[in-house]
């Protein structure tokens, strides 16, 4: 997992997977028989885990270390890819990943969060937190795509924009706010996923779509439950009650209408077996990009903008 310890209630799961990691080695002391021995064990026991998992432990599995981040899929799903760098206003932003690419075949623009794998990489994508620049950098792109009539797939997986004093000084909350407009309007089809973690205007800044598609085990909400509990209860310790609260899930969002539709994940989440995560990803893109070629281009932003206006129900008691 890349140095970072599990979350105790993975951490049976991680030790068997670890094991059969091992066994499975060329040259490995497994047998065929303990293989598939471990093979069952580990099945029987990603069962368990993910059966009733809290929003709490929705969270952890989300954010676990060995899930695909953004340049996973670009690699896994896409040929020709040319990434493109830089605002023309300011820097790049390594937090924000975005280029050009084919998509089995067709042209595409991509644009996504990009986490690091180790202490360096992390700190030098900022841990998935853009700043201004990145998103005026995703934006660039998303209207090169728009010119040349390219659909737009977006990967989303950050816990919130960066919050640093650099970010506010250049900007951050207008270039988001650009970006929502922006999006609402553009021409093309925008296929947004949500891969890992979908953190408040960090996270929607690339996240206005005709199709928002969400990982089983990913999270979306307004707020981590981190920055929830210190808000409303003053105290860290109340993270599980602020994951409920927030109705975070994939399955909430879904019931909620925020999402149109839950991508499954490989037993035990998509770190257990990261390739096909990454091919049942392509299957979801590839639906919604045949269903979206139907509509008109000029009748796209309507509809956009339609869906998320609809969105948002309260109960007066």
């Amino acid at each position: 997992m890349a140095g970072t310890p599990a979350p105790p209630f993975l951490v049976p799961l991680e030790e068997l997977r670890q094991r059969l990691a091992e066994a499975e080695r060329p040259g490995g002391p497994g047998s065929r028989a303990e293989v598939a021995r471990l093979r069952a064990q580990l099945e029987e026991e990603a069962r368990r885990v993910t059966e009733n998992l809290s929003p709490w432990q929705q969270c952890q599995l989300a954010r676990h270390a060995d899930r695909p981040y953004c340049l996973d899929y670009i690699r896994g799903l896409f040929t020709d890819w040319v990434e493109i760098h830089g605002d023309r206003g300011f820097a790049d932003d390594p937090a924000i990943v975005a280029g050009l690419a084919r998509f089995e075949g067709e042209s595409v623009a991509v644009v996504g969060h990009q986490k690091g794998r180790d202490t360096r990489e992390r700190l030098y994508r900022n841990f998935g937190q853009a700043r201004p620049e990145g998103y005026r950098k995703a934006l660039r792109v998303m209207h090169m795509g728009e010119k040349f009539g390219l659909p737009i797939i977006s990967l989303v997986d950050t816990q919130g924009a960066s919050p640093g004093i650099d970010a506010e000084e250049r900007g951050q909350a207008e270039a988001i706010a650009r970006n929502l407009r922006e999006m609402a309007s553009i021409t093309v089809p925008i296929v947004v996923v949500v891969t890992g973690e979908g953190g408040s205007g960090g996270a929607l800044a690339i996240g206005i779509g005709d199709r928002v598609l969400m990982m089983e085990h990913a999270i979306y909400s307004v707020i981590s439950p981190e920055g929830c509990a210190a808000i409303l209860w003053k105290d860290q310790t109340e993270v599980q009650r602020a994951a409920s609260a927030l109705r975070l899930t994939a399955q909430n969002l879904l019931e909620l209408a925020v999402i149109d539709e839950i991508i499954p994940e490989p037993l035990g989440g998509a770190q257990m077996d990261p390739n096909l995560a990454i091919r049942t990803v392509g299957t979801a893109i590839r639906k919604a990009l045949a269903e979206l070629r139907r509509i008109k281009r000029e009748e796209l932003p309507r509809r956009r903008f339609a869906k998320f206006r609809a969105m948002g129900q309260f109960v007066e008691r």
